[in-house]
């Protein structure tokens, strides 16, 4: 925030201090989204480090705090499994990552990898003999909150909020907001990344062979080949051997799997799992962005005595530029085409497409692909999440507005043209029936466009 200084040239200063505040933080939206610049968590319209929470775990502790539910503590693996039965975080989802980029490193090798457990709003690490289980929900309004939860079985159970958790997941890697990202590092024998080798934070635009590198992948995709399963020894990249994690099925000749709820680590799961990340964060980078515009407007109307919500063409932008970059992601413009059809190990793909609202016809947003692309309708089912409708009114009136161009065809430009008409119907029409918002705004225009 600027200072108002009173006076006789308190206008053209103010006005100086906008243009420069607006220029600033409207070119952060149209180049930085990416992460270059972390957004400020402190500032009134953010205020993450407040108590008043509403992601589930905080949710989940006040119904223990209440005596309304139970953590059980299982001998072999603690809290873990009550965790995800209270959370609903489905078994199938596990990923496991041998790479060491966790604060539990030590315990973390390619025989002892990391489980990753995760659903729309929650996820949940677990370390074999580790201290603590690791947490993240997200909040609908400040994003990632972080959490570890003891794993003694000596006290009584509680998720402890860790904000220093941030020094990771507040970064360039989650867009510059609290976070989750999906890294692909080449790994030695010994799980130690080899970071002068490179690296990549991957999601549903990275081609495969980027993707997976310190992560077991059970799967079969073809001859598209990925960095799962294998090891690099040196430091040339282009010296490990891609093929050697190739299609594998079977994990239990590398380490002891029957350490892990399930023997799997899932390539379908992992898709989600890079796709759901981004988005996550994108949404979080956009309510930021927007929030901190709006309140920073406001600041200056009262100043000049005008209404609150009279918005500048600045103000705008800042609100519509990112939310375009969301939208953009949200339809799976830039997935990287499979070029072989994929096929997991696991439950998850058929627990996945059950968690949806399917519309009269029976199509849901989860529905898998899996041939050419993750999903058979390219929408993000995120829309759904309560962070999405949670967004500044501003923004989702823009969103509603954008899907309602691209979906009925007004938009067929460069970014929206490789969607299909029948894409296209079937998108809308699943929303129609699932998701009342849009169908409010898509009637509305749709109305209006008949008078």
């Amino acid at each position: 925030m600027w200072t108002v200084q009173h006076g006789p040239g308190t206008k053209p200063k103010l006005f100086a201090a906008l243009a420069l505040a607006a220029a600033i933080v409207l070119a952060r939206a149209q180049t930085d989204l990416g992460g270059s610049i972390v957004m400020g968590f402190d500032d009134p319209a953010i205020q993450y480090a407040s108590n008043v929470l509403k992601d589930p775990i905080s949710e989940l502790q006040r119904k223990l705090d209440r005596g309304e539910a139970r953590l059980r503590f299982d001998k072999e693996r603690g809290y873990l499994p009550s965790v995800l039965e209270l959370l609903k975080v489905p078994v199938s989802s596990q990923a496991l990552v041998f790479s060491k980029t966790s604060f539990q490193l030590q315990r973390i090798t390619p025989q002892t990898p990391r489980a990753i457990y995760f659903n729309d709003q929650v996820y949940i690490g677990y370390v074999v003999d580790g201290d603590v289980v690791e947490a993240s929900a997200v909040d609908p309004e400040k994003g990632a909150i972080f959490y570890t939860l003891d794993q003694s079985g000596k006290t009584t159970p509680r998720f402890v909020r860790r904000d220093e958790c941030l020094q990771c997941h507040a970064s360039p890697r989650t867009l510059g907001v609290p976070g989750h990202m999906v890294r692909s590092v080449y790994t030695g024998t010994d799980g130690y990344p080899i970071f002068q080798a490179g690296g990549f934070v991957t999601d549903h635009r990275s081609p495969l062979r980027e993707r997976w590198g310190g992560w077991y992948v059970t799967g079969t995709h073809g001859a598209d080949l990925h960095m799962g399963n294998a090891f690099l020894r040196g430091d040339n990249p282009d010296a490990m051997d891609l093929k050697a994690g190739a299609n594998v099925t079977d994990l239990a000749s590398r380490f002891d799997t029957d350490r892990y709820l399930s023997p799997h680590s899932d390539i379908v799961a992992l898709m989600a799992l890079e796709h759901q990340t981004r988005m996550h964060n994108l949404i979080t980078r956009v309510s930021y962005e927007a929030r901190t515009a709006m309140e920073q407007q406001v600041s200056m109307n009262r100043a000049l005595k005008r209404p609150d919500d009279e918005w500048s063409d600045s103000t705008r932008r800042r609100i519509y530029g990112p939310s375009e970059v969301l939208l953009q992601y949200m339809l799976f413009r830039d997935e990287a085409p499979l070029h072989a059809p994929v096929k997991g190990t696991s439950a998850f793909t058929a627990d996945f497409p059950r968690q949806g609202p399917r519309d009269r016809k029976g199509r849901s947003l989860r529905d898998l692909d899996l041939t050419k692309r993750l999903l058979r309708y390219p929408c993000s089912y995120l829309i759904y999440s309560e962070a999405f409708d949670a967004l500044p009114k501003e923004v989702a009136e823009y969103v509603y507005r954008r899907l309602w161009e691209v979906l009925s065809g007004g938009d067929t430009g460069k970014v929206y043209g490789t969607l299909t008409a029948s894409e296209r119907a079937d998108i809308a029409g699943i929303l129609h029936d699932t998701k009342p918002a849009f169908a409010a705004y898509w009637d509305s225009r749709r109305g209006s466009s008949t008078r």
